[in-house]
């Protein structure tokens, strides 16, 4: 990464790598566990191609006419292994029916997350449940584009900053794909959690092999972690989890995630998806502990969508403010400057044990 450029300003997407026709740009790893891009002086040309596929320099104004409601997929099974209602399952199997390609984050055989592309029921579980740790997307921006050249359904599902990026990417109109973003609360550092994961490794002197962020067996919305290591899985609450405390105090954050400007309703995707915080407010008869889904329609051909899939949901209809919650209206505020500094510059060279000893406190 160059010298004078700023880490706010990258959000690590990948799409100028990717995207530039010379090869001058590599994603490198920086001491803080993030991925930012490299420029080969030598080999680059100034063609923009790079800056042109940028969701954060390049500017532009989205203002939809969006619809707001609230869903739960009808069956209790699609509830349960899904991190909220279920709405990506159900427009994940809307393109799998139609023998499309799903776009998800999953992990890798070292528990490294990566987007990929599903083609059935089966591999659609990889990529199901939220994530908390950036994803990789090397790949996936040509793969996608092969994939509707082709005139392939595509559903990618993606933080805001990559489906942006997916979109300048493309720069071009394809009906067959489906652009769904999230409501993010932030990416945390992958090489943290590579550390955490040899942590649980070491301690539990095995292979991880899953780790689901949201365990919904108590029905409490997913307030458990668990996880399994040579077949032995091991369960808590989300609240003492030492890699989520460390999340959910802004501590391992990327620093763009502090500066986002995607926090808000008006998004270029077809579909906004995630949890329905409020829920216990506007419909407090149908908040049984198992996840509903917030659903946003940003176009008209979503709609057509929305229109499709709704007979597999229990949904409602619902108000802009109904559905506002934090990450909707502003960034992840900065965690205290100290604890940042001592996490992210730390974690590479001390034992992951002693973060975990300073974190209980």
């Amino acid at each position: 990464m160059e010298k004078n450029r700023k880490k706010e300003k990258c959000c690590g997407c990948g799409a100028c790598a990717e995207k530039c026709p010379e090869g001058a740009i590599q994603m490198l790893q920086d001491r803080e566990g993030f991925d930012y891009p490299k420029i080969d002086k030598l080999a680059c040309t100034d063609c923009g191609i790079c800056v042109a596929v940028c969701p954060l320099k390049r500017n532009e104004k989205i203002k939809c006419q969006n619809f707001y409601f609230g869903a739960q997929a009808e069956k209790n099974q699609i509830r349960y292994s899904s991190s909220s209602g279920g709405i990506f399952s159900i427009l994940a199997q809307y393109v799998i029916r139609r023998k499309g390609v799903v776009y998800g984050a999953g992990y890798d055989e070292h528990m490294n997350i990566r987007h990929r592309g599903v083609e059935n029921q089966d591999q659609l579980e990889q990529i199901k449940k939220t994530k908390y740790v950036q994803s990789d997307m090397e790949g996936i921006y040509r793969s996608i584009e092969y994939d509707l050249i082709k005139n392939k359904w595509v559903l990618f599902c993606g933080t805001p900053c990559q489906t942006q990026a997916l979109i300048f990417f493309l720069n071009k109109k394809y009906e067959r794909l489906i652009a769904v973003d999230l409501v993010c609360y932030g990416v945390p550092s992958p090489g943290v959690w590579k550390r955490y994961v040899k942590y649980l490794e070491h301690k539990h002197m095995g292979k991880m092999a899953d780790f689901s962020f949201r365990d919904k067996r108590n029905a409490d919305n997913g307030s458990m972690i668990s996880y399994k290591i040579n077949g032995k899985e091991y369960v808590d609450s989300i609240h003492k989890d030492i890699y989520c405390r460390l999340y959910f105090r802004n501590c391992i954050m990327r620093p763009s995630c502090h500066q986002c400007k995607f926090c808000t309703v008006d998004r270029n995707s077809d579909f906004t998806i995630g949890d329905f915080w409020n829920i216990g407010n506007v419909r407090p008869d149908i908040d049984d502990g198992m996840g509903t889904s917030l659903v946003i329609v940003h176009s008209m051909q979503a709609m057509k969508i929305w229109d499709e899939i709704k007979e597999e949901l229990h949904w409602f209809a619902c108000e802009k403010e109904d559905v506002l919650q934090p990450r909707l209206l502003q960034p992840t505020m900065l965690s205290k400057r100290w604890q940042r500094y001592i996490i992210l510059l730390s974690f590479k060279i001390v034992p992951f044990s002693m973060i975990v000893k300073l974190m209980r406190k």
